[in-house]
């Protein structure tokens, strides 16, 4: 064979890994549809600058000054008034739970104080455990205090000289100092979790169908649901060592606060890792080999991460994209982790996160058990 470069030998070669290609469905399909998500996603649902959060209202004090200035709020298209809770620890409770970003606080003798001229103060706290996702919500109230009463006291002249006639005082709530690393840190623990457990089982369970040797488990005295608990149960333990390292280091460098339960965390998590582990298990069942394991692992991998709030604000999302990011696992047990570890809530708290992830361990499950029985057959 000569020894000089073949243009012939070379187009064969081309041409045989082409063949190759086009017969592997799931890796031709991946080549095209990677893309796709990808730019829908980036396209459509990724937004650095969330607008129209939900916000709790706390005030008793009914004026037209106060509607003023709640309608200013609203109309900077970053707040938006869902919950009037009767008192503050209840909107402290709506927090802590996650179901409003902000909580504006006016004192029932605002009114009284504004026009006597005693320039009163207003409060707004932010759930500063994303900081990226109220970082220009809060940078908006700048000029809120000098013009959303200039209309209302502009019959007043006694008051106009004053500026501004009220002061806001802002609070980052759970993480006072605005840093990243405590809101990176936490969800590093649910973005790890995600992407070892799934990969690690997907590849074991598939490289023994590569290897023969699933052909030895058969033959061994023992059930499908034994057989894929015994495959898995090394990676719950695993699960938790990261999670204990994630957290030490984090404890250590960063000086995290764990400000709730770990028990209650560890509770949680193996709900999760349950989850992730089923997935790795199901993506097994349809792969024929390790690469096309790894290859159906980042497809399932990346959606679930872009979409699950680690990176991006999961509220600056649209809706479409925020009903599939509560499809996934990981954007529960996110929410889950930094309310743990930066609120310290309680398992009442959680609970509203954690069914979601039952359920689909549940059906994860199922399909697993189906497909592994198809599979056996």
């Amino acid at each position: 064979m000569s020894n000089r470069f073949s243009l012939l030998r070379f187009r064969a070669l081309m041409i045989k890994e082409f063949i190759q290609i086009l017969r592997d469905k799931s890796t031709f399909g991946i080549i095209f549809m990677m893309p796709i998500i990808q730019l829908l996603i980036y396209g459509y649902a990724i937004n650095t600058n969330p607008k129209m959060l939900p916000t709790a209202l706390v005030t008793a004090d009914q004026s037209a000054y106060v509607r003023s200035i709640t309608t200013a709020l609203q109309n900077t298209g970053y707040f938006k008034i869902t919950e009037k809770p009767a008192t503050e620890a209840e909107a402290e409770k709506l927090m802590a739970e996650g179901k409003v970003q902000f909580i504006i606080e006016i004192p029932v003798d605002f009114t009284r104080d504004l026009l006597r001229g005693a320039t009163p103060n207003m409060a707004v706290i932010a759930d500063a455990t994303d900081p990226v996702a109220v970082g220009n919500a809060m940078g908006s109230l700048g000029t809120i205090n000098q013009t959303a009463l200039s209309r209302d006291l502009a019959d007043a002249p006694a008051l106009q000289p004053r500026a501004p006639p009220f002061h806001i005082v802002t609070h980052n709530r759970y993480n006072p100092e605005g840093l990243t690393a405590y809101n990176i840190v936490p969800g590093l623990i649910g973005l790890l979790l995600n992407m070892t457990l799934v990969s690690m089982t997907a590849v074991a369970i598939t490289r023994e169908r590569e290897r023969g040797t699933l052909e030895n488990l058969l033959a061994m005295p023992a059930r499908p649901f034994e057989v894929m608990l015994g495959k898995i149960a090394p990676f719950i333990l695993i699960a938790y060592l990261q999670t204990l390292v994630i957290l030490g280091m984090a404890m250590v460098l960063f000086g995290l606060p764990i400000e709730g339960s770990p028990l209650l965390l560890a509770l949680a998590l193996s709900v999760y890792i349950v989850a992730n582990l089923g997935i790795g298990f199901t993506i097994s069942t349809f792969a024929t080999n390790q690469l096309q394991a790894m290859q159906l692992t980042m497809f399932y991998f990346l959606p679930s991460l872009l979409l699950s709030g680690f990176f991006f604000p999961f509220r600056g999302m649209p809706m479409w994209a925020q009903t599939l990011g509560e499809m996934f696992p990981i954007t529960h047990i996110l929410r889950i982790i930094r309310g743990i570890v930066l609120k310290g809530v309680n398992a009442s708290d959680i609970w509203p996160e954690t069914w979601p992830m039952l359920i689909f361990v549940v059906f994860i499950g199922f399909v697993a058990m189906r497909r592994y029985r198809e599979t056996l057959d």
